[in-house]
Parts: structure tokens; sequence; C-alpha cells
């Protein structure tokens, strides 16, 4: 069955929440239709609705900024875009002062560090402060939502690339994070979730007949996002991810590394759904830009049984035996992005991997229990 995304279930059953507002929308390039007509568009042919102003996350309106860089204030179809990833991360009280609704419209991958529930979080918590309710338009999670994994950050390593208690994957869509916000972490805004259509919580993205529209640079497909909650990580170290290539969060090298060996190492602890090759790659931007990497490409051969962070953490244990003098951590990113510095303190006393993930079981089981009130879709 077909997927609906939340906008057009919007625009076909609950217009009446938007007439006579003047509407502010957090959106970039993935707020699309099924025919993809822009989320701005649509809005826009909305009779008796007035889109006064734009909110733009990381990567900018467009979401073609490189990572990390800082996204000016704009305009888009005259209408003035309000950047949440530069002179402030949250909208201000000038920024709302003449709207009376917010509309969030942003697809993401189903990774705690992807900074768009960060900006979706203090969204919420701006309409909170200024009374202004807000609308979340969901999308599917691209990498299915009964499938847990990693630990759940801990208060004290909150950053802009993790925010909440929540798993690296945490199985829940967009709309399903505003609740777990809303409801658990006790946000308080005027929340009002308009559910995808058709979506289960199974589902993968390919499964749901919708284009892929990379919200992010270096997400260019839904294929990208099944690795990037264990590839991610290495953004945390001296490794290369792969940006700067056609193949971001799918390699993994450095000029030092031995990729033969490290694909060999790899490839004999048999772990489910992934292969390893050595391949040799240059990266055009981030890390070891302009100089040839040696490393692996990672080969998905069964997403369902793959557990990438697990994956990432062998892989770790791997390059650090076999090159403990030139590897290296990015600290304090890695800590950041894990949401806790245990892991990497285990990785570093060699602790085996199968331990490392049991520390974060028991409160896994705590999470998904928890979590079941704020679902809206069906195994």
């Amino acid at each position: 069955m077909a997927v609906i995304p939340g906008i057009e279930v919007l625009w076909r059953d609950h217009r009446a929440l938007l007439e006579g507002q003047r509407v502010g929308l957090v959106s970039n390039a993935s707020g699309m239709t099924r025919q993809l007509v822009s989320t701005v568009t649509l809005l826009q042919q909305m009779p008796h609705v007035e889109l006064a102003a734009l909110f733009s996350p990381e990567h900018g309106f467009a979401a073609s900024v490189p990572e990390g860089t800082a996204v000016a204030d704009t305009t888009y179809a005259t209408l003035p875009v309000y950047s949440l990833y530069g002179r402030s991360p949250r909208p201000t009280p000038e920024m709302l002062h003449d709207l009376d609704l917010l509309i969030f419209d942003i697809q993401t991958v189903g990774v705690r560090f992807y900074t768009y529930l960060t900006t979706l979080l203090y969204v919420m918590q701006a309409a909170a402060e200024n009374s202004i309710p807000l609308i979340v338009c969901d999308r599917p999670n691209p990498i299915g939502g009964d499938i847990v994994e990693g630990p759940l950050l801990k208060a004290e390593f909150a950053s802009f690339v993790g925010c909440g208690p929540l798993p690296l994957r945490h199985g829940l869509t967009i709309g399903e994070v505003a609740r777990f916000f809303n409801e658990i972490e006790h946000v308080n805004c005027q929340l009002t979730v308009i559910p995808c259509e058709g979506w289960q919580r199974g589902n993968w993205f390919d499964e749901t007949h919708l284009p892929w529209v990379p919200p992010s640079p270096n997400m260019p497909k839904a294929e990208t996002a099944v690795l990037y909650p264990g590839t991610c990580l290495l953004e945390g170290t001296n490794l290369s991810e792969g940006r700067g290539t056609a193949l971001p969060f799918e390699v993994a090298g450095a000029p030092w590394l031995a990729g033969q060996q490290l694909a060999s190492q790899l490839n004999a602890l048999d772990l489910p759904g992934i292969k390893f090759r050595p391949v040799q790659f240059t990266p055009a931007a981030n890390k070891w830009q302009g100089q040839c990497c040696a490393g692996v490409q990672l080969h998905v051969s069964d997403r369902q049984v793959l557990r990438p962070v697990t994956m990432v953490l062998h892989l770790l244990t791997a390059v650090r035996y076999l090159h403990p003098t030139d590897f290296a951590w990015n600290l304090p990113h890695f800590d950041h992005l894990a949401g806790t510095d245990k892991v990497r303190e285990a990785v570093e006393k060699e602790t085996a991997v199968t331990e490392i993930v049991a520390y974060w079981t028991a409160d896994l089981a705590q999470y998904q229990s928890l979590s079941k009130a704020i679902h809206i879709y069906p195994n």
C-alpha cells in the first residue's frame, strides 16, 4: 500500500486547522508531496491561509549546505527564511511575534543524532513559551520502527547532535518523536500530529512508494540511512566516514589503514547482514580531503538482521587492533554522538563487543516499554 505523508493528509482532511491563520513553516527540500510538490507551494495554494515565514534546520532550506556550517537568514519565494542553524538555534520571540501557527514538515532518518530532532525540540519549546500551536506533519521512519539499537543518551552528554533519552536508533517517526518530547519529556506545547496514512512499523522506505528527496547533502538515498546509525559514529574518530565521496556512510578508511586486513578480519566475524570489501577512495572534502584512503566498503546483505551500531563497534575494535598508534578519537564529539562516554571507554579497555551491547540492553527494554504509549502506527 502506498504511503500518504502527513502534509497531504493535512491538505485533504484538516484544512480547517489552518484557515484564517498566519503560518510559519519549519521545513527544507524534503518537504514534498508524492507528486514532488513542495510543502511551501501546497500551503500557498490553500485558501484563507497566509504562509508568512519559513524556518530552516541545519543544511539550510535547500538542504545543500555542508554539515556544521552556519547558515544565514535568507528569503525563499519572497518569504523570510529564518535559519535555526545560524545566529539562533531556536525560534526567537521576534521571529514568532506575528504568527498564529507553526507547521513542521521534514523527512528524518530514524537516528537520534540527526540534528533535525534537536531542531524539533527547540521549536516545540519555543511554541510552548510563546503559546503558538504546532502541527507536525508525519513522515515514515525510513529504517522502520520495529528495531531499536544503541545506548540511550545520558543528560550530561546532551548537545545539538543529541537531545532527550532516546537510543541511537530510536524506532520512531518524527511525529512520534514530537509526542515523546511532549508527553514523556513534558514540553507541553499545543501539539497536533498529522499521521501518515498506510505506514506500519515494519516498513522500510522503499516499501512506501514515496520519492526519496535527500534531507541533507550526505543522505543521497534511503539506503544510506540503513548504515547511518552506526557509521556516523566514525565522525567521532580520525577515520573517514565517506563524506566527500559518492558513498557517504558506506565506506570507512584512512591513508594509513590496511584495508585488505581489515576486511578479512571483519568478514571472519560473520556479522549478520553485512559484508566488507577492501576499497580505496579519495575524499573531495572533509577528513583526509585529497588523500588516497584505504579501507572497506560496507555491503548490506540483510538489513533486517543487521545491527549497524554493533557492527561499527566491531569495526572500531578491529581498527584499533591493527593500528593502535594511528587511530584516534575526536573528542568530545564521539561521546556526544554516542550519548555517553561508556561506549568509548569500553572500546579502549578492549571490552568484548557483546559486553558493550549488554550495557544498553536493559535501558532499551525500558525505553521500548515507555515509548509504546506514544506510538501512532501498528506493527
